[in-house]
């Protein structure tokens, strides 16, 4: 038995929509297909955005972090004839 579906309404630009249906129509696919294929990649980006922010909290939280200064100065030497190491934790 296929997976369970739920029908979905947006309104998007008509440009937009042109594009979905021609991409589409270069895949011999329906734009209902090319929206879902569509849909679950930026879910996909999203959810996977949102894990990395988790993350990165949690390093600073653990006090894994850079100070500004220190940037400050890396990126200033990158001018320089000696610029510094990228810095790191």
């Amino acid at each position: 038995m296929g997976a369970q579906t739920r029908e979905l309404t947006a309104q998007v630009p008509v440009e937009l929509a042109d594009k979905l249906d021609i991409l589409a129509g270069r895949l011999d696919r329906s734009s209902e297909w090319a929206m879902e294929q569509a849909l679950a990649a930026w879910v996909d980006l999203e959810e996977e955005r949102h894990q990395m922010t988790l993350e990165a909290l949690a390093e600073v939280d653990a006090g894994n972090t850079i100070s500004h200064a220190e940037v400050v100065a890396w990126i200033e030497s990158l001018a320089t004839d000696s610029p510094l190491p990228p810095p790191h934790r």
